[in-house]
């Protein structure tokens, strides 16, 4: 018999499939801003939530796959905003996605040493120096980066598809870059998702969890803390790579700004709010974090207090940071599981109250204290 659960799935899977024939551009790109926050929040979910490793740096491995996608798949010499001599190598931006996505991994090993020696908080203040790094690197390394003005994102094509806004009728409905991305960050999200759920239901996820748990009983009872540590590292590094390349198709085009500590800080926020250890709680976080300034800038008008830059209100952006801000605090204190703990707690089925939960006590207990 089919459970309710599957035909939920189900429509939600034909909902999201039908929504580029009737939303507009603006809603598209939010839900891709959702679609590339997600991935890069369950990397690092597996990283803190699951294994304990506090990283601040994230946004360091985002810019990385962001960057490097436009340097593998750009043409050198390329003009860029009026500034020329920017470097590329002109590879199929196929290729190219899959090189940037690999160099965040690689980088993410290269740091794997470091923080298998440091836990929490010191190992939060080795990753945020991580940032410092890319932001120093991003805006001086002017060929690479092109600087603060940033540069353009060439678009992807696989297959002979190229995502771009040119435009491709499918059932008279128009398909620009947007709509085209949306099906492409679908399968990129259900991907890594159910990969990321697989590890965390097999034995590498019951190994990062003791590991999180008690790093030296860990240890004892046989569990490789050195390789677990640092592969994890690696695959959040590679997640947040995937996310900084679709973030970039989305853009069309990179600034050093955006990667910084704010987008560190929001990914921790994202993990917390939507449950640590839990995939389904880093897309609904993700989603929650990533949506909400959107929302504000766009029912600014609407919404009391809130108003666009420069007229006297809060900006929307401004009023998101304390709107998450305060959810953190309240999860901390109210919902430790955040909100696939809610979830979790709605699913699961009720049944009578235990012989410890019982208003009198159980017969195990007395026959246990009596000799």
């Amino acid at each position: 018999m089919t459970r309710p659960r599957t035909y939920v799935w189900i429509a939600g899977a034909v909902l999201l499939l039908a929504l580029p024939f009737y939303l507009d551009r603006f809603w598209l790109q939010a839900g891709l801003f959702a679609m590339a926050a997600a991935i890069g929040a369950i990397g690092i979910n597996l990283l803190t939530g699951a294994t304990g490793q506090l990283s601040m740096g994230h946004a360091f491995f985002l810019a990385i796959g962001a960057y490097g996608y436009c340097v593998f798949a750009g043409e050198s010499g390329g003009v860029s905003g009026g500034e020329g001599g920017l470097t590329g190598l002109g590879l199929p931006t196929w290729l190219a996605a899959a090189l940037a996505v690999g160099v965040a991994g690689i980088a993410g090993g290269l740091f794997s040493p470091i923080a298998g020696r440091l836990r929490g908080a010191y190992l939060g203040i080795a990753t945020l120096a991580l940032i410092f790094i890319g932001q120093h690197v991003l805006f001086n390394a002017h060929d690479l980066t092109g600087g603060s003005n940033g540069r353009d994102v060439p678009p992807l094509s696989i297959f002979g598809l190229t995502f771009d806004d040119s435009e491709l009728v499918v059932a008279a409905v128009p398909f620009g870059a947007s709509e085209k991305l949306w099906y492409a960050g679908l399968v990129l999200l259900l991907g890594c998702g159910l990969f990321a759920r697989g590890v965390l239901r097999g034995r590498p996820g019951r190994a990062m969890n003791a590991i999180r748990d008690h790093r030296i009983a860990a240890g004892v009872i046989g569990v490789p803390v050195a390789r677990y540590r640092a592969g994890v590292f690696v695959l959040s590094s590679m997640y947040a790579g995937l996310a900084g390349v679709l973030l970039a198709l989305v853009f069309q085009r990179t600034v050093p700004d955006y990667f910084g500590m704010t987008l560190s800080l929001e990914y921790l926020a994202m993990i917390v709010i939507g449950g640590l250890g839990s995939v389904a709680g880093a897309v609904a976080g993700a989603a929650v974090v990533s949506l909400l300034p959107q929302l504000l800038t766009r029912y600014s008008d609407a919404l009391p207090l809130v108003s666009a830059p420069g007229t006297g209100g809060i900006a929307p952006g401004e009023a998101s940071r304390y709107l998450y801000g305060a959810a953190v605090v309240a999860v901390v204190l109210f919902l430790p599981g955040g909100l696939a703990g809610i979830a979790a707690r709605r699913s699961r089925p009720t049944s009578g109250p235990t012989p410890g939960e019982s208003g009198e006590p159980g017969q195990s207990g007395e026959s246990g204290e009596e000799r």
